[in-house]
Formats: structure tokens, C-alpha cells, sequence
């Protein structure tokens, strides 16, 4: 039950937006403004809606007036009445200190001050508030309004989270983990209300799960969370030929650790095809290849490298617990999938994006479209597990075919599909250059400026953020009516065709503004914290003769200065802690809960 409410000083209102702007009236000119009318207090099914409230004002010379508006939701009538009764009694100029006391202690967690003034601004507060904004709380934009989970969706964006708000993120993996069914396999959307979601083929849903255990664990040493106990879900599985299917499932009386719900998920993921490689099923990251492995043989490499990460990373924490079994079947699993690639899978520069179910291969230079896909590069990249030398080779290709500098844009792959003779599936669909059919789809492009830091190409991570900045995309006239959506927020795609070179799409509800700040704030500058150490390992650009974060941890501060006198792109010298000078190489921190200001300063060299 929505409402809306000035304070109780409303005297008239209307719920239909014709009497309010008037038969040819505007916003800009609103009839019950420009011809003095009186709201007629009209309301109720039919109209076309809005919610208008008026109010009279009468003001002397240099006086003043305050007007508080309400808007909100509550379960019913009763208890929406009852919340604007007890708003309209705070005290609001209290109650606005307490949300902005809010937003600058979770925006103002890291504050970076680095040469390049628009990293600074989409780093500073802009790509936290909307991955916690729009993507964790409201899961809803202009252009998707349903309010559901994506299971991989938002176990990546709470990963941005750590710093900021570390209990988001355990409370979540808690959350996905439960969406869970007893065959390991997750629902690939559900809906928190009814808990009715999508059963589905797709392919890397249940892995990130494990992965993000990992990762959480590793940046929060909170082990803990391992032996929380969550339920799984039941219901019948997909029948042969069924390729999703949309109900709500049971709750199983079984409930196994968080650990277990990880574990579950990498079981399930082992079975191989023909190459040696993760079998595709229904889609794997990219759900528009929903058709490369229809009939159950179609195989992903970019999944071969992502279950390698996901598995080298879970073992630790199997081993800990006891698990030494399973951690070694996922090791040796690891390591297999990593050598398929590497024989089956090189094309000669790059890597195959995979194998549809006849064997034929995608993302070849032998295809007519999709010759190289950028994700099967930059994982190969960020797994850790291709060979150095072809993973190298690999990203200068992304950077020689997929990034078109002039047009400002990174392809996810190209060229787009427009007329293959195996169908990929609904990424077809897409006109040639739009979306994931050859687009730049900047969730993927953040990856290719992790890679590229990974590798230790600061220059080129540099370069190639300010590429996906979405300030860069602002900066004249021309730029503007060209890029056409908010220049302050991450979109999910541009397009690289004409006539819409350039434009972007999908603002806001995008896992790629979680993905484009790690790649600024943990690849560039190297900000990585392990429980309670902070590791500094940056990637920077040589010209860069430093930069500067500010951390708050809990009750303390520390203020971390940079120091790059000899023009490197990475690898640290010194590091100099409370006064002492250490000649080192690596830059660990210890943090301490002591309400102090701690100040560092790390020199590069």
C-alpha cells in the first residue's frame, strides 16, 4: 500500500494526471498551477494515474516555509496510516542527518584521490551507491522492473560490497545459497516473495556460488559463515527436452552447512564433453547462447577457466574442514581443464570460446562470426591458469580487434552474429552490434581492465577504464547525444554499429558498475583486504606519479600515500608504517579497531 503525504497540510489532491497538467498542459506549464485551479480530490481505479497533493503557502517579505513530503509503502492501509501518524511526528531536520550520517559512512568507506579526476568520481561513492542503490535493495530500473535475484547476479555485485558493508555480502551468500536445490543445481531467477524462480540448463550459476564463498571468506576471514545451516530446495527435475521451467519449489527439510551448498554446486559442475571442457548446457555467463549446447554436447572454455578459479579457490577451505578428498578430485579436476584448454582449445592467437554440439568450433578465426570472444581471454587472464605466453598473446588480440578506441567501446566479441550456420541462439536475435551480439557489454569489458592489470599493464588498464568511464562518454555536446543516457552511472552495453555507435543502453540495473569499481579500486590501485590485513598492490599508469586512499576500517582510519618516483607500473620498494621505513615487497597492512588516524605510505620501485 503506497502513500503519499505533506505533513497532513494537504488540502486538496487528485490521483489522475489529466487534471493535474490539464487537456494540453505540460509539466513545464501544469494546468492546476497556471490557471490557479483546486484539485477536485478525485481517486480510484481507471484514471491514468499519478499522485498530486496541493497545499497553500502564504509568504511576507524575506520570510520562509517549510513543506516535508512523504512517500512510502507499507503492507496494508492500517499500517500505512500509522506510518505517516508517527513520520509526521520526527524530527525531520534529525531524521536527514541520520541518512546522510548513513551514506557517508557506507560511500565514504574508501575515498580515492588519484591524477585522473574521473576515476576519482565514478570510485568516489557513484559506483558503490548504485550497486547497493539500484542492484542489492531496489533490483529494479527503467529498463527491468521485476524486483527478483539473479542468482549470479547479485552474489557478484554484494563482492563489491566488502569494505563498505561486508554484512550485505554474508547476508546474501546465506540468501542465494537457499535458492539451492538438492541436486545442487540453483534457480537462475526467483522472486523473494513467493520464492517462485526459473529451473534452468544454464551452466555457471551454481559456480558462482563457491566463488564468492571464497572470496568472501578470504577478504573477511570469516570462516564462520561456513557453518551456517541452509535449507535446499525440492522438486522434480527438468525433463529430458525441458529446457526451464518457471514454479515454486518446496522447502526441504534437509539442511546442510554453507560450505556444503558450495561444495554441491562444484560436484555438479564435473561432467565434461568430448574436449575435455565444462559442457555448456543451457548458457553459460552469456544466456543468449542458449542453443550452442541444446543437445546436451555443446562445451564452454570461458567456463573451463571459471570452474578452474572456482575450484583452486574451494579446495583451500575443504582442506581446512577436513574435506581432503573432494578437495583433491577438485584440484586434479582443475588441472585437467586447464590442460583440455590449452591443447583443444588455442586458435593460433586466442582462445575458443567453446564447441557447439556437433563439435564445431565458436569463436575461432576459422568462423565467419564470433571469431574471438573477449571473455575466454580475459579469464584465461584472471583464473591464473593459461599458459603465460598465449594469455599475453591473447589479450593483444582483444586489444587489436575488440577494442575500437575511436568509438570509445571494448566488443564482447566480434563479429556480431548475423547469419551463422549454427544457431547460437536468442543472441541472434539482437540486431548485429546490439547488446551482447557484438556490443560492448561493460560488465565483460570490466573484466578485459582486470586482465589487463593482471598481466601488469597499468597503462593500458588505465586507458582502457577511462574507455568504460562513463564520464569520458560526456565530455562535448557531440559526445552527449551520441552516448544519450546518464553519464554518472555504469551502463550494461553500448552498441558498435551504425547508426547507434556509441549509444548506450541499459543504465542503472547492471552488474557492471559492482565489476567496473573492483577493477578500478582492487586491479588499478590494488586495494585487497585479507581479514584484518590490507594488502596494497597496484597496477598503475607509469606516468602516474602516485595517488592516495583514504580507508576508514571500523573506528580507525588510515591514510594511505602512494609514491611512484621512478615511473612503474607496479611492484612495491617500501613501506613505511607509524614512522618505520621497511624495505619490502609487498605492502601488508595490519588493521587495528584503535579509533586512531594510521598513516602509510608505500613507495613503488
Amino acid at each position: 500500500m503506497a502513500f503519499s503525504d505533506l505533513g497532513g497540510k494537504q488540502s486538496a489532491w487528485s490521483g489522475a494526471r489529466a487534471e493535474f497538467l490539464g487537456r494540453h498542459g505540460t509539466l513545464a506549464e501544469p494546468a492546476v498551477l497556471a490557471q490557479g485551479r483546486v484539485l477536485s480530490g478525485r481517486v480510484g481505479a481507471g484514471l491514468d494515474p499519478c499522485g498530486a497533493l496541493q497545499t497553500r503557502l502564504e509568504l511576507g517579505p524575506h520570510a520562509e516555509a517549510e513543506v516535508v513530503w512523504f512517500l512510502g509503502e507499507a503492507e496494508s492501509k492500517e499500517q500505512a496510516s500509522a506510518l505517516v501518524k508517527r513520520c509526521r511526528g520526527l524530527d525531520h531536520d534529525a531524521a536527514l542527518r541520520d541518512v546522510i550520517r548513513h551514506w557517508d559512512r557506507v560511500l565514504g568507506a574508501i575515498e580515492v584521490r588519484t591524477p585522473d579526476r574521473a576515476m576519482d568520481l565514478m570510485l568516489n561513492r557513484w559506483l558503490v551507491y548504485q550497486t547497493l542503490a539500484c542492484r542489492i535493495w531496489a533490483r529494479s530500473g527503467f529498463y527491468q522492473a521485476s524486483g527478483a535475484y539473479g542468482f549470479r547476479d547479485q552474489l557478484q555485485d554484494v563482492m563489491a560490497l566488502l569494505a563498505a558493508e561486508p554484512s550485505l555480502a554474508r547476508e546474501h551468500l546465506l540468501r542465494a545459497a537457499a535458492r539451492q536445490f538438492v541436486e545442487g543445481d540453483v534457480q537462475h531467477w526467483w522472486l523473494p516473495l513467493t520464492g517462485k524462480g526459473v529451473r534452468t540448463r544454464i551452466s555457471d550459476d551454481l559456480v558462482w556460488l563457491p566463488h564468492s564463498i571464497a572470496h568472501y571468506v578470504e577478504a573477511t576471514a570469516d570462516s564462520g559463515v561456513l557453518d551456517e545451516p541452509v535449507a535446499l530446495l525440492e522438486a522434480p527435475p527438468l525433463a529430458p527436452g525441458e529446457h526451464d521451467r518457471f514454479f515454486a519449489p518446496a522447502v526441504s527439510e534437509e539442511r546442510v552447512t554453507l560450505f556444503e551448498h558450495g561444495a554441491r554446486a562444484l560436484d555438479r559442475s564435473l561432467a565434461v564433453g568430448a574436449h575435455g571442457l565444462p559442457l555448456i548446457g543451457g548458457g553459460d555467463w552469456n544466456d543468449g547462447m542458449n542453443r550452442v549446447g541444446e543437445g546436451g554436447r555443446g562445451e564452454s572454455v570461458w567456463l573451463a577457466w571459471f570452474l578452474h578459479a572456482a575450484l583452486t579457490g574451494y579446495a583451500p577451505l575443504a582442506e581446512a574442514r577436513g574435506e581432503v578428498e573432494r578437495a583433491r578430485v577438485w584440484r586434479e579436476h582443475a588441472r585437467a581443464l586447464a590442460s583440455a584448454v590449452e591443447t583443444q582449445s588455442w586458435d593460433g592467437e586466442w582462445y575458443r570460446r567453446g564447441y557447439f554440439d556437433d563439435g564445431a568450433p565458436l569463436g575461432s578465426a576459422a568462423s565467419d562470426e564470433c571469431k574471438i570472444d573477449s571473455i575466454a581471454q580475459s579469464w584465461a587472464v584472471i583464473s591464473g591458469a593459461g599458459d603465460r605466453e598465449r594469455s599475453a598473446r591473447a589479450m593483444a588480440a582483444v586489444n587489436e580487434r575488440l577494442v575500437r578506441r575511436d568509438d570509445r567501446l571494448i566488443q564482447l566479441f566480434a563479429p556480431p552474429f548475423e547469419n551463422s550456420p549454427h544457431d547460437p541462439g536468442y543472441i541472434q536475435g539482437y540486431p548485429a552490434g546490439i547488446r551482447e551480439n557484438g556490443g560492448q557489454y561493460t560488465h565483460a569489458a570490466a573484466w578485459v581492465v582486470v586482465a589487463a592489470a593482471t598481466l601488469g599493464d597499468g597503462d593500458l588498464a588505465s586507458e582502457l577504464f577511462g574507455v568504460l568511464n562513463p564520464i569520458s562518454h560526456a565530455s562535448s555536446r557531440a559526445a552527449i547525444r551520441r552516448y544519450k543516457v546518464e553519464p554518472y552511472v555504469a551502463c550494461a552495453d553500448l552498441y558498435s554499429t551504425r547508426p547507434h555507435v556509441g549509444r548506450g543502453g541499459w543504465t542503472w540495473y547492471t552488474g557492471s558498475a559492482g565489476w567496473l569499481y573492483r577493477a578500478g579500486l582492487e586491479s588499478i590501485l590494488g586495494f585487497r583486504l585479507r581479514g584484518a590485513t590490507l594488502q596494497i598492490e597496484p597496477c598503475i599508469p607509469k606516468r602516474w606519479s602516485g595517488f592516495e586512499i583514504v580507508y576508514r576500517y571500523r573506528s580507525a582510519r588510515y591514510d594511505i600515500v602512494v609514491e611512484n618516483p621512478h615511473h612503474v607500473s607496479r611492484g612495491v620498494a617500501q613501506v613505511e608504517v607509524g614512522g618505520v621505513l621497511t624495505a619490502t615487497t609487498e605492502a601488508r597492512i595490519a588493521l587495528v579497531d584503535d579509533g586512531a588516524t594510521h598513516r602509510v605510505r608505500v613507495v613503488l620501485g
